[in-house]
């Protein structure tokens, strides 16, 4: 007697398992890269965001396979049938992570003191259910193809533990590159719950235990509620204005106050990133881009042409700015997100002409362009952290190499004034590199809120002034840190040296709160 393929037990087929399996695997692991992104809205894209998804959706598949462990010891029709509603379980948990999440995300974040917990709690809300549910099915299938095949169950094993591992590469490459691109977060999650029911529907033929007068009852419940939660979710207004391969992009239209007329604000996950007005392109209506622009004008004054390169692009209010009011102004913006830049273009009134868009990381396209420039402005963001490869002293040593003798390095910093350790690594980072760095801030603003904007000015010689007023509606001030302030803050600041290997920038910036962003 053989059973080579489960058919004199009348068990599938170690091939159908495999398959059931590769889908799960993969199904699961689009879930885990598409919770990050629908977080970010939320709470932001940090590195605190993915440890707390990967956690909870490991914490589920643990759950989910001890209790599939505990359904495989059951006869193996009973424990396909039990898959079954497993599955129905993770078409409608994933289904319903839309609705819960928007529901959850106000109070959650009103209610936790700390950022980091309302990041665990929200996870945990949303999408652990999902990830237990498919995590049952592993045990239940395994177990399954060992009786189908008892001669050979180290082969079956490895089968199974291969389509797991496939699988997840496969799912993980659809979501990244695929699924979340061309059907966004809403539209992807309704892909994998129409997985889940198909793998519920299957179990349940497999099983071969349903009575004929609950069968339509039995199949309405784990294949049409699901499906219908999903169109549902899909039919609700979307977050985003456009969801890119980065981000959710969120447009904002204000009326904007008397003689600026009408402006946008445009929202990167969960963080302003630009404001621009339609009839005043040189006003700009962030402190950040004012007090950048300022000291860039203020340094270049007197220069009929000069070169710029812009790290990070969001609305272009200042290349925009320039086009208009510093026509010698050759400007370079390296600009990630080409999602961001056609936002920019259609919505904030920005010429894509007038400047040379680069849609690369500013740190590869400094490497692989050796021009020079005497401008170079970094306000580039992961949440309120600037991307740790773009704070490193390996990268400011790449910035000093492109600019010109007296060229200078500008970039913004968000730190929280009652730590400031963010701001003082870079800064301390910066002064390896560069014989001047200067910390500028708004003084009116100091002491207002906890969370505060700096500009760091880095070149060779030392601004001729010590505080400027910004062009902008608000008229901001610009005060330059006396030296012996900067130099006590360095002293008293416990923060390290940047580099490739070791730029802790979220543990720098701390837990933070909840100010509006």
């Amino acid at each position: 007697m053989t059973y080579g393929d489960g058919r004199d037990q009348g068990l599938p087929g170690v091939a159908v398992l495999v398959a059931m399996q590769g889908v799960v695997a993969a199904a699961s692991l689009v879930v885990e890269i598409v919770a990050g992104r629908m977080l970010a809205p939320y709470v932001g894209m940090s590195l605190y965001t993915w440890t707390s998804v990967i956690a909870v959706v490991l914490a589920g598949f643990s759950a989910g396979h001890w209790a599939g462990g505990r359904m495989a010891e059951a006869p193996p029709r009973r424990a396909l049938l039990l898959t079954g509603w497993s599955m129905a379980g993770a078409a409608l948990s994933t289904a319903a992570a839309v609705f819960v999440l928007r529901l959850a995300a106000g109070p959650v974040i009103a209610a936790m003191q700390s950022p980091v917990g309302a990041i665990v709690a929200l996870s945990m809300l949303v999408f652990f259910l999902p990830s237990f549910f498919a995590g049952i099915p592993a045990p239940v299938l395994a177990q399954i193809a060992v009786l189908a095949r008892p001669g050979q169950t180290g082969r079956a094993l490895g089968a199974m533990f291969a389509a797991g591992a496939v699988g997840a590469i496969g799912g993980t490459l659809l979501a990244g590159f695929l699924f979340i691109s061309w059907l966004g977060s809403a539209g992807t999650l309704a892909a994998v719950t129409a997985a889940y029911a198909g793998l519920a529907a299957l179990c349940f033929a497999l099983a071969g235990r349903i009575a004929p007068v609950g069968r339509w009852a039995v199949l309405g419940l784990a294949v049409l509620l699901p499906l219908g939660v999903a169109g549902a979710g899909l039919a609700r207004p979307d977050p985003c204005t456009e969801e890119s391969d980065y981000f959710c992009i969120r447009v904002i239209e204000e009326p904007g106050a008397p003689g600026v007329g009408p402006t946008r604000l445009m929202v990167l996950d969960h963080l302003v990133h630009g404001i621009s007005s339609r009839d005043n392109p040189s006003e700009m209506l962030t402190y950040h881009a004012a007090a950048l622009d300022a000291l860039a004008r203020a340094r270049m004054a007197g220069r009929d042409r000069f070169g710029a390169f812009f790290i990070g692009g969001g609305t272009y209010s200042i290349p925009r700015s320039w086009a208009a009011t510093r026509p010698g102004a050759e400007v370079t913006v390296a600009e990630i997100d080409p999602v961001v830049t056609r936002v920019a273009a259609r919505e904030f009134w920005f010429d894509p002409a007038s400047a040379r868009v680069l849609n690369d990381d500013a740190r590869r396209a400094l490497l692989t362009r050796p021009d020079s420039y005497d401008v170079i402005i970094g306000d580039a963001f992961t949440d309120i952290a600037v991307p740790p490869h773009l704070i490193t002293r390996e990268f400011f040593e790449l910035v000093e190499s492109r600019l010109t003798g007296e060229g200078i390095y500008l970039m913004n910093v968000i730190d929280h004034m009652d730590r400031l350790q963010a701001l003082t690594a870079i800064a301390r980072t910066l002064g390896e590199v560069f014989p001047v760095v200067e910390i500028w801030a708004n003084p009116d603003a100091i002491g207002v809120e906890n969370r505060q904007v700096f500009i760091l000015l880095a070149g060779r010689s030392a601004s001729p002034f010590s505080a400027l007023r910004t062009l902008s509606p608000e008229g901001y001030r610009v005060v330059r840190f006396a030296r012996d302030a900067r130099d006590q803050l360095l002293a008293e600041t416990a923060s390290p040296v940047l580099t490739d290997n070791y730029a802790p920038i979220d543990r720098l910036l701390g837990h933070g709160d909840w100010a509006e962003r």
